[in-house]
């Protein structure tokens, strides 16, 4: 039986502040010399991608408003799938750059139901 929409909201809500968290302080040559939270960071993304995944499987309109979903479900698949060849560098500037806005809108279709 299919989640609510909601749930995957509250899990992609939880693993992009469990990201912040693990970033929290760190440039990028000191996430590079971090193993422990690249690994921790790449597993959230999956959860996130995932999420999202079955979000836009459950309610596609819901997933629409999520900013990039189609991109950050691909990403999760890269670093589900492609594991050999992940770049630190684009997993940094996601969690860096990129992770704010997926937040801004969950937090928004959170508050809106």
């Amino acid at each position: 039986m299919p989640r609510e929409p909601r749930a995957y909201l509250h899990d992609i809500a939880h693993a992009a502040a469990l990201i912040s968290e693990f970033i929290a302080g760190l440039d990028y040559d000191a996430y590079q010399d971090r193993p422990m939270v690249r690994a921790a960071v790449e597993r959230q993304f999956e959860i996130i991608g995932e999420a999202l995944r079955q979000l836009a499987a459950t309610d596609p309109s819901m997933a629409e408003q999520v900013t990039n979903h189609r991109r950050v479900i691909a990403f999760r698949n890269i670093l589900a799938h492609g594991y050999a060849g992940v770049d630190d560098r684009l997993v940094w500037d996601m969690a860096a750059t990129h992770l704010g806005d997926l937040r801004r809108d969950v937090d928004r279709l959170l508050g809106a139901g």
